[in-house]
Order: C-alpha cells, then sequence, then structure tokens
C-alpha cells in the first residue's frame, strides 16, 4: 500500500510516495498543492495521504534543503520502482550515480551500459518516464551536447534549467529553430 505526503519547498509544492520497501514516487515542485496530488495520483491512484515516518520526514527534509539551495545526495535513499523495462532499470541505476552537479547525455547513458547509439531514445524515453525524479536524477541527463532536452516534470526544460543551475551546472541553449522554406500565409 502506497502512502503519500504532499509538502512545501522553496520552489513550490512536491509530494513523495512511499511504501514498506521504499520510495515509489515523486513529484517535483508545482504551484499548487492540488496540482501536485492530482500529479501523485494519477500514476498511483490507490495511495493514501498519510504523516510520514520519521525516515520519510527526514527525507521530505532533506528535499527541502535541496530546493533551498544545499547540497543535498539522495544515492542512499531506499526506492520501489516497480515493475520496469530491464533496459529501463538498468537505465535508472545508472542515473542514481551521477552526482550533485554531474551531467551526462542520453549517448553516454547508452554507451555506458554497453549499448549502441540507437538506445540513447530508449534512455530518454526512461527519463520521461522516471516515477522518481531528482532522487533518480533525469534533470542531469542532457542531450547531445550538453543541450538542455526535454523535462516532463511540471515547469518543464525550464525546471530542469534552473535545477542544473541550482548545481552549478550551466547547459548549452537551444539553438533558435530554423525558419521552414515555406512559411505560412496566414489565412
Amino acid at each position: 500500500m502506497n502512502k503519500y505526503s504532499l509538502f512545501e519547498t522553496a520552489h513550490g509544492h512536491a509530494a513523495l510516495a512511499w511504501n514498506e520497501r521504499g520510495v515509489t514516487s515523486f513529484r517535483l515542485p508545482a504551484s499548487t498543492a492540488e496540482e501536485t496530488r492530482r500529479s501523485l495520483l494519477r500514476r498511483l491512484p490507490e495511495a493514501s495521504e498519510a504523516m510520514p515516518s520519521r525516515k520519510v520526514a527526514s527525507l521530505i527534509e532533506a528535499v527541502r534543503c535541496y530546493f533551498g539551495g544545499e547540497r543535498i545526495d539522495f544515492t542512499d535513499v531506499p526506492l520501489d520502482l516497480g515493475r520496469q523495462e530491464p533496459l529501463f532499470a538498468r537505465i535508472y541505476d545508472l542515473v542514481r550515480g551521477l552526482g550533485y552537479g554531474e551531467t551526462t547525455t542520453y549517448g553516454a547513458v547508452a554507451k555506458a551500459l554497453g549499448e549502441g547509439p540507437e538506445v540513447a531514445r530508449d534512455v530518454g524515453q526512461a527519463m520521461a518516464r522516471n516515477p522518481i525524479p531528482l532522487i533518480v536524477p533525469c534533470h542531469r541527463v542532457l542531450a547531445a551536447g550538453g543541450k538542455i532536452g526535454g523535462f516532463s516534470a511540471p515547469g518543464g526544460s525550464n525546471a530542469k534549467a534552473r535545477m542544473l543551475e541550482m548545481e552549478g551546472v550551466r547547459p548549452e541553449a537551444e539553438a533558435p529553430a530554423k525558419p521552414t522554406a515555406q512559411a505560412s500565409f496566414g489565412f
């Protein structure tokens, strides 16, 4: 049975869900508690709101400290990722080892797993489906050339950029879109 707790950080309202094995879900800060609750319950509809245990309360405080600008290491937090595709489980395990302020790319993760460059797309999909962002630090995985890439959490790539900047990382700016040969006539 999953339990969850909503809490406020310096960047907005976040939520953490857990069971007896570990953290099962984390929702990055959003502007309202209700938005965060809806997001968490879409993933874990059976979860019930509960008072956190001492260990969970300590993790919540660590998350608050992280969003307050402190250097926090989440690598020892017990997780329960549930059933995952074997490749995704390997990706999450590797990405979890990225330290504060350390980045890599989708392609480099694929290579580190002993896979070819075509697996970079799978790495991107795993990051988009990551149920425990921050603790499995998908924000530290960038697109080729150190570009910010996508981010499916509230605030999108802007939130990813803010988290990286908090960690002292300044990703490359995305190149502006090139105009197409034929523009719209607007009618």
